[in-house]
């Protein structure tokens, strides 16, 4: 996605570690009008899936997912990513270990909001190792959910997580994959997924 590619390129800040960031545009200060673009492109790839949820983990995927499902006319349920006093009844649980963060945490789910009717499409800004992809993968798998499509902003194509969950047959489409950071900037893929 050119327009993505394009403002990655002009705004995002490289950090120590190959750590990107976009936090002036995509998840800290969010531009309306780029989300929307995404939504628009999100509902291209995915528009024959019969999409019934569309599913994030809290807090970046949130503004994304909401951007996207307007244009696909469903909901979307967001994993937690701690316990509060206002969950009730019933919960998927998986155990994440978070790229950004380096600390694990239990995404939690309320099950009256995901089951095995649902045809859901995932949505995140960003995949890494692809561990928080699992994690959704394995509530998915706990609901009998079918997980009809990942939605993704930006792939760090380096570090694998993609390869390794579209090689298990998952419908992975990413906006924009990173070959590779370093002090030149940053490098696409020349063939990006989709």
């Amino acid at each position: 996605m050119e327009i993505l590619k394009q403002r990655i390129l002009k705004d995002g800040k490289i950090k120590e570690g190959g750590i990107l960031k976009v936090d002036s545009f995509l998840n800290h200060q969010i531009d309306i009008h780029l989300l929307d673009e995404i939504g628009q492109e999100f509902k291209r790839l995915f528009g024959k899936e019969k999409i019934t949820k569309i599913v994030t983990i809290e807090a970046s995927g949130i503004a994304i997912a909401c951007m996207t499902a307007q244009y696909f006319h469903v909901p979307v349920v967001f994993a937690k990513k701690s316990a509060s006093k206002n969950i009730d009844g019933d919960v998927y649980k998986a155990k994440i270990v978070s790229f950004t963060h380096g600390n694990e945490y239990t995404a939690i789910l309320e099950k009256r909001f995901l089951s095995s009717e649902d045809r859901i499409l995932i949505i995140d800004d960003f995949l890494a190792t692809g561990k928080a992809q699992l994690g959704l993968l394995d509530i998915a798998n706990q609901a009998g959910a079918v997980v009809a499509g990942m939605g993704i902003v930006i792939e760090k194509g380096f570090q694998g997580g993609g390869d390794k969950l579209r090689a298990t047959g998952y419908n992975l489409k990413s906006l924009a994959i990173i070959d590779r950071v370093d002090k030149d900037g940053v490098h696409f893929r020349e063939s990006d997924s989709v």
